[in-house]
């Protein structure tokens, strides 16, 4: 299963854009639950041009040179759902990051350790505090919930963290 192309047709669902719109709108507003580069979204949308899911038009403004708008189709709008019931129901054994360098803490010191899970904590901090400020999102509750699952695994991790720190003293 493919979130990234459940992400950009669930862009398309709402209206028909050009590339750079689904780009900058990914960029400033899911930057926090999507590290998708511009390449990769424009490959998507070129594969999914080639599977039927989407149509592409060609528009011209002025001066301005030809940008192709894309719009999702019947057949991507079949895509999209079947893409979203797999997303709800799938459930993964993820392993995050640094997990490997948690196996193999016993080489340092405690007191390395210690320091180096501290800096951790410092960056969870800031990135809980980062997605605390982040405004609910005014239409439907699909965005807010995204941001509420990620401030809770880093709540998770935090607390995680604490803890080990304090075995670690």
């Amino acid at each position: 299963m493919d979130e990234r192309e459940l992400l950009v047709l669930g862009l398309l669902m709402t209206q028909s854009q050009h590339g750079y719109q689904i780009n900058d709108f990914i960029e400033r507003n899911l930057g926090q639950v999507s590290d998708m580069k511009k390449a990769t979204a424009y490959s998507i949308l070129k594969r999914l041009d080639k599977q039927g899911c989407v149509d592409v038009t060609v528009e011209q403004e002025g001066n301005r040179p030809p940008r192709q708008i894309y719009s999702i189709t019947d057949h991507g709008k079949k895509e999209f759902y079947n893409l979203l019931r797999s997303s709800l129901a799938h459930a993964e054994n993820v392993t995050p990051a640094g997990e490997i360098g948690l196996m193999f803490i016993d080489h340092l010191s405690r007191n390395d350790a210690r320091e180096l899970l501290e800096i951790k904590l410092d960056k969870m901090n800031e990135l809980i505090e980062t997605l605390s400020k982040i405004p609910p999102h005014e239409e439907g509750i699909g965005v807010n919930l995204s941001f509420r699952h990620r401030l809770a695994l880093l709540e998770c991790n935090r607390k995680f963290l604490q803890e080990t720190i304090k075995e670690l003293q």
